[in-house]
């Protein structure tokens, strides 16, 4: 079974066991885009995780998942606190790309806040600049995988 194949299965069981389809909430900090570039790419027929109901959602008012991508900067700071707190719990946080995880090029920028998870709680970081899909995918299924425990959790 190639990893491609072990990603769809891992997350249409997820999805099954999770009773609805995970919706993820997309937040750009000010990226150059080769981050965003791949989790489209991760939608695209070639990867699909649309088809297991893998969607990108218009509000974090619906989101179960946020993936921040782009160096945390001092202008972008408040507006990522403001749209973790629209998102309703339980929630999970994806940092997508070497830029929230640790700062990247930016790293000893004087604008530059990161690590993300010094602001906010981030449950899944994929590294890479940029992370391929099935990378992404991968960070996806982690982060599905802590959504369920933390809706268990609720549950009990």
């Amino acid at each position: 079974m190639s990893e491609r194949e072990m990603l769809e299965k891992k997350i249409s069981k997820l999805c099954k066991y999770l009773g609805r389809s995970p919706w993820v909430f997309h937040v750009n900090s000010g990226s150059c885009n080769g981050c965003d570039i791949e989790i489209i790419a991760a939608l695209t027929p070639r990867y699909d995780a649309e088809r297991f109901g893998v969607k990108l959602v218009g509000t974090p008012r619906h989101a179960d998942i946020l993936l921040v991508t782009g160096p945390i900067t001092d202008q972008s700071l408040e507006r990522v606190k403001l749209i973790y707190e629209q998102t309703p719990d339980p929630k999970v946080v994806i940092a997508i790309g070497a830029c929230p995880t640790g700062g990247s090029v930016f790293f000893e920028s004087p604008f530059t806040n990161a690590p993300l998870d010094k602001h906010i709680p981030v449950d899944v970081f994929i590294p890479g600049c940029p992370p391929r899909p099935e990378a992404v995918l991968y960070g996806v299924v982690l982060g599905l995988e802590k959504l369920l425990k933390k809706i268990e959790g609720e549950k009990e």
